[in-house]
């Protein structure tokens, strides 16, 4: 335990007014509103807490001037247990929650979903089983043995609820209670599926409609198919994470599809027809003559569905261009006589280049 004084900041003469300025002034700076996403706000603002619950209070900070930490130990005297810091989180999660703000476990689960290039492409039904913690079946979520009896709550008279309030807050704030866990009843026999707890873990599936155009890494939420953590509170949220396979053939580049296809020199020179793989099925593609290695070919609205608007993207078809790897006597003669016949024209590109090449080195 600090020392409440060097917590707050003050010395050991300081009055009331004093005291309580400091705690507005450390609770302004900690509070965990104002430093989202830091572990540590919560920590600082309950031990600004627990020191003035023991400042403002004249016996305890009497007991604390007397002993020391000593005071607040089992049997110390003190008046005051550091469970009450524990005790505090709990109080200052449910404060949060009455203005709105969720804090806390809320039970979410996060599950990678693993689809097809061309579920993703097409959109699908997906089932996804998982386990999660819910009410538990055997007790319908009482905590008591099915059949046994239970007894009212005598801390909130069966309400499951009690009143509370903080000094920081001059509101009184209702909470559930801690004892019956807001059922406003207390278990005499404890269940011995969920042992009195009202929870237990159970298989789920259920069916996941996905939408047509998906990409990798996106999410799908489903509301309150995750953990229930607190049998009188909703559960939280099943967060599906999408991951999309390779395909053999096509990549995904934007909204378009990518589909590199291998033609041959006669068909890159003269032109043609070639057959393409496609989503919808095979297609007829137009190769124009003198079609350059590399060259795309587009196919319109063959590609992923628009994620804003109406229509899709395209199949762009990537030209690769293949040279025999192998040549009888006849073909390596013509693909001569073929050179000799074209001349320069037969490669203009390594002719530009080779043109560019002397003019840097002279």
């Amino acid at each position: 335990m600090r020392d409440p004084y060097e917590v707050l900041g003050v010395g050991r003469e300081a009055s009331e007014a004093e005291i309580k300025a400091a705690f507005r002034r450390l609770a302004a700076i900690h509070h965990p509103d104002k430093n989202p996403g830091d572990a540590g706000a919560v920590t600082r603002f309950k031990e600004a807490n627990l020191a003035h619950q023991i400042l403002a209070d004249k016996d305890k900070r009497a007991a604390f001037d007397r002993y020391g930490e000593a005071a607040f130990r089992p049997g110390g005297g003190g008046g005051i247990d550091f469970s009450d810091l524990a005790r505090f989180d709990d109080l200052f999660g449910d404060l949060l929650g009455a203005f709105g703000i969720r804090t806390g476990d809320r039970g979410d689960i996060r599950k990678d979903l693993e689809l097809s290039f061309e579920e993703a492409a097409l959109g699908c039904e997906r089932e996804v089983s998982y386990e999660r913690s819910d009410t538990c079946e055997a007790c319908a979520g009482r905590g008591a043995e099915p059949g046994t009896p239970v007894e009212t709550c005598s801390a909130c008279n069966g309400r499951g609820k009690v009143r509370f309030q903080q000094a920081l807050f001059p509101i009184a704030v209702e909470r559930p209670c801690s004892r019956c866990r807001g059922t406003g009843q207390v278990v005499l026999t404890p269940c011995r599926v969920c042992s009195g707890r009202g929870l237990a873990k159970a298989e789920r599936t259920l069916a996941v409609e996905i939408p047509a155009g998906i990409e990798d890494a996106a999410t799908r939420t489903v509301n309150q198919a995750g953990n229930r953590v607190r049998i009188d509170k909703p559960p939280g949220n099943l967060e599906l994470v999408i991951r999309v396979g390779t395909h053999q053939f096509f990549r995904r580049v934007g909204d378009d599809i990518v589909c590199k296809v291998p033609i041959s020199f006669a068909q890159a020179a003269l032109g043609g027809e070639i057959d393409v793989p496609s989503l919808a099925g095979r297609l007829k593609v137009r190769v124009p003559p003198s079609t350059q290695p590399g060259a795309i070919l587009r196919v319109r609205g063959k590609g992923f569905p628009y994620r804003i608007r109406g229509g899709r993207g395209d199949q762009l078809v990537e030209v690769a261009v293949e040279v025999p790897s192998h040549l009888s006597d006849r073909a390596r003669e013509l693909i001569e006589e073929l050179g000799h016949e074209l001349g320069e024209d037969v490669s203009p590109q390594q002719h530009s280049f080779m043109e560019k090449l002397r003019g840097l080195f002279d």
